[in-house]
């Protein structure tokens, strides 16, 4: 069974690490429930909860298989400690589906506000 998986960074279609996607299936673009930002760890994103954030993150949803699902969370650093897949909340098209995305589990503060979009 394929996992949903929401992507925001370099993943992304056009950007520059959206060759480790190859063989997996994009579903539409995306956004976050309000409450979210981007902020730059530094040539990377990653996801910070903010109250009151109105926005949300723009990215996409993807259906990952099994396969793919490893290599991306070897490329992220799962088994690392740099980041964790977890449930993210959605906006429809996509509300209430249960939908992962890579949590940054490094710390954040003091790191530059990129807002609710990352570009390249």
């Amino acid at each position: 069974m394929n996992t949903l998986l929401f992507i925001y960074g370099t993943l992304k279609r056009g950007c520059s690490n959206h060759h480790h996607m190859a063989g997996q299936k994009f579903v539409g673009p995306a956004r976050t429930v309000p409450g979210y930002h981007l902020c730059d760890l530094g040539g990377y994103p990653a996801i910070v909860e903010k109250a009151g954030h109105p926005d949300g993150i723009v990215g996409e949803v993807w259906s990952i298989d099994a396969e793919g699902l490893e290599r991306l969370d070897q490329f992220e650093g799962v088994h690392e400690g740099l980041y964790r897949r977890a449930p993210l909340a959605l906006q429809a098209p996509f509300a209430g589906q249960t939908i992962d995305a890579y949590l940054s589990v490094l710390p954040t503060t003091g790191r530059p506000d990129i807002g609710s979009e990352w570009i390249e």
